[in-house]
């Protein structure tokens, strides 16, 4: 009956086995994750995020900003547990004898197992069974830990190349940034040829990001330097000013459609990544008089614009299609949605975190 063990045994350490090669090797789809990694980040975020909760103000996003590498630790702990209990509960189904003397029971398996598992040490005193489960399961820790060296290059690679594309919107859009500073400083660089053109550039990141952030969902849990950007602000901004030029402009914009249908994709298939259900949450992020404000406010820069009815019935047809996944991304993940329009204020570029020192210094 003991014997009868082996079986769960096997089984825990081939799912363990799986579930790394999914979440760390494989590219995961929309529709194919693995589920014990996703359990364990998912629980342990909402208890997370209860405790950065209790913080105000930037520390409380820096809490937030911990997760990210919590949250890989958690995954690799999970996986390298289970591995080895799956392995000591193997050698105790098998009855292997790891000291040649009797007395030993589940404990000297378990740390056995460990010792393995981290070390590939080998004991000579140990014969059959014994060796064969020792160097499987030393294969399986060299896997891990290879797998796991491989795994982090790539995801600091695709942080960064985030990160980069979320800094340069920040002259353009502003800290935090708006679809209506967006446009309203490129319709003095060259109307709305000069906002195609610059939403163009952003197909390609909006899709790398769809991209990597469904390859590793870790990602969408690192933060970003600045307390006033994140990814998904940028990402939404990104999209308000596409569907806002495909609505508005009196003239076709070819790329803002392009950019809006990529960036529509993108909320969509993270939202369901996430497990962010979309839904009616009474949200009202463009109202009509800011619509009415920043639509007056692009024809006093030179832009053309079309009739208000007839463009604000198709903007808000627009923001049907990608508000509620944006939405409920930003609720799920603790991720502010940026505004339509803001007071202008002071840009990350303009300011400096010498600035205290500095006003120090002069008086």
């Amino acid at each position: 009956m003991r014997a009868l063990a082996a079986i769960p045994a096997v089984a825990l350490i081939l799912l363990m086995l799986a579930e790394f090669f999914l979440s760390f090797l494989s590219p995961q789809r929309v529709r194919r994750e693995p589920r014990i990694a996703r359990w364990v980040l998912t629980r342990l975020w909402r208890g997370w995020r209860a405790i950065a909760g209790l913080a105000r103000g930037p520390e409380r996003d820096t809490w937030l900003g911990f997760f990210g590498p919590l949250g890989l630790f958690a995954m690799l702990a999970t996986w390298v547990v289970g591995i080895i209990c799956g392995f000591a509960v193997l050698q105790w189904a098998l009855g292997v004898h790891l000291i040649g003397a009797a007395g030993t029971g589940f404990g000297d398996d378990l740390y056995y197992s460990a010792g393995s598992f981290f070390s590939a040490a080998t004991d000579l005193r140990v014969t059959g069974g014994a060796r064969a489960i020792e160097l499987a399961e030393a294969i399986c820790g060299y896997a891990v830990l290879f797998g796991v060296i491989g795994y982090l290059p790539a995801l600091f690679q695709a942080y960064s190349r985030r990160e980069v594309a979320v800094s340069q919107l920040d002259p353009r859009a502003g800290s935090p940034p708006s679809a209506g500073t967006l446009l309203y400083r490129s319709a003095h660089r060259g109307g709305w040829a000069e906002v195609d053109s610059y939403l163009a550039d952003w197909e390609q990141w909006t899709a790398e990001l769809m991209e990597t952030h469904l390859s590793y969902p870790l990602l969408a849990f690192y933060r970003s330097q600045h307390v006033n950007q994140n990814w998904l602000a940028a990402l939404v901004t990104v999209v308000d000013a596409s569907a806002f030029a495909v609505a508005v402009a009196p003239e076709r914009t070819p790329a803002a459609e392009v950019t809006f249908a990529i960036g529509r994709h993108a909320l969509a298939d993270l939202a369901h990544t996430f497990r962010a259900a979309p839904g009616d949450r009474g949200a009202q992020r463009l109202d009509d008089a800011t619509f009415e404000r920043l639509r007056a406010k692009l024809a006093g820069a030179g832009l053309d614009v079309a009739e208000a009815a007839g463009s604000r019935a198709k903007l808000d047809e627009l923001r049907a299609l990608y508000e509620p996944y944006a939405e409920a991304l930003s609720e799920g993940l603790a991720l502010p949605l940026p505004e339509w329009s803001r007071a202008e204020q002071t840009e990350n570029w303009r300011a400096t975190a010498w600035r205290s020192r500095e006003a120090r210094v002069l008086h």
